[in-house]
């Protein structure tokens, strides 16, 4: 399938890339109606997945007009199969719902892909609670509710494919982003966690921390970056993370353009504060030495009471 390309499809499709064959394979991807999520519906496809293709309407607009039917056109126009889905995802029974209508249509699941995300435009003292909570609503709620609509599924099929977009806010915090960085830092430790509990399972959890200019990043953007970083370059790097030959597990994949980086949380050995040692003194010393990541919160707090080994 070679689905009907922009500039930056095109750009994208200008990297070398392996792509694996999906074809039989149900993909699910929340907010497809635009930029990553399109990215990835389109990758999905060209890699012969089945994509059931969700974003909301916007009020007043009739399913046939919304994003996600102009993303399936345009698959099937290419020669792929896709269906479109207008469930808001911050609604408890969407997840449900995406779910019923997967199964229905082609019998399985074995890919989730949630990208869904409300952007943040004020600082938190300028933010209404109802505002901050429709923003954890959408980014961490639905992607909660989705994978736990769709994990029972896969652990009675033997496995599948999990894979939530996170933001470097999650880690890394920003002005202005406080219920938006909340919602991307739940959704990294839920993967984390999800990634560890799925081993057993067969149920791979990786998350994808994406630079790429869209309609949320678009006024951040200069001219040149957001030349350089167009959505679909996204793609590649989707259909590995989701792709049955993909090894990573438990992994932040950020991923810009043909940049790669891997995020991550880490913690400095611990020390013991001496007896007439300052906390200042010894935060001192720590700032000193270099964090480290650990397998699990169990592994983390052994580390600690072990200290510093030098």
């Amino acid at each position: 399938m070679n689905p009907k390309t922009t500039a930056n499809d095109r750009l994208a499709d200008s990297q070398e890339q392996v792509w694996p064959d999906l074809s039989g394979q149900v993909a699910i991807v929340t907010g497809a109606g635009q930029g990553i999520g399109r990215a990835s519906a389109l990758a999905l496809a060209q890699c012969g997945a089945k994509v059931l293709v969700n974003s909301r309407l916007a009020p007043g607009q009739e399913p046939q007009d919304g994003r996600a039917a102009r993303v399936v056109a345009e698959i099937i126009a290419a020669g792929g199969q896709a269906l479109s889905n207008t469930a808001d995802a911050a609604d408890p029974l969407a997840a449900r719902q995406m779910v019923e209508q997967a199964l229905h249509s082609w019998g399985r699941i074995d890919m989730v892909h949630a990208n869904a995300a409300l952007g943040q435009h004020n600082t938190f003292a300028a933010s209404s609670l109802a505002d901050l909570r429709a923003i954890m609503d959408v980014g961490f709620g639905a992607t909660l509710a989705l994978f736990h609509a769709v994990w029972p599924l896969m652990k009675a099929h033997g496995g599948g494919r999990l894979l939530a977009t996170t933001s470097s806010a999650g880690r890394f915090g920003g002005a202005g982003l406080s219920a938006y960085a909340a919602s991307k830092g739940a959704v990294e430790a839920l993967m984390r966690s999800l990634a560890i509990e799925g081993r057993r399972q067969r149920i791979v959890c990786n998350a994808l921390s994406p630079y790429a200019h869209t309609q949320m990043t678009g006024a951040h953007l200069s001219a040149e970056w957001a030349q350089a970083l167009p959505a679909q370059a996204l793609g590649p790097v989707i259909v590995w993370l989701l792709s049955p030959d993909c090894p990573l597990q438990g992994e932040v994949v950020v991923a810009g353009g043909r940049r790669l980086a891997r995020g991550g949380v880490s913690e400095t050995a611990s020390i013991e504060r001496q007896a007439a040692e300052s906390l200042p003194e010894a935060w001192s010393r720590l700032c000193k030495l270099t964090g480290r990541a650990q397998p699990d919160a169990t592994q983390a707090f052994v580390a600690f009471m072990q200290g510093d080994p030098s």
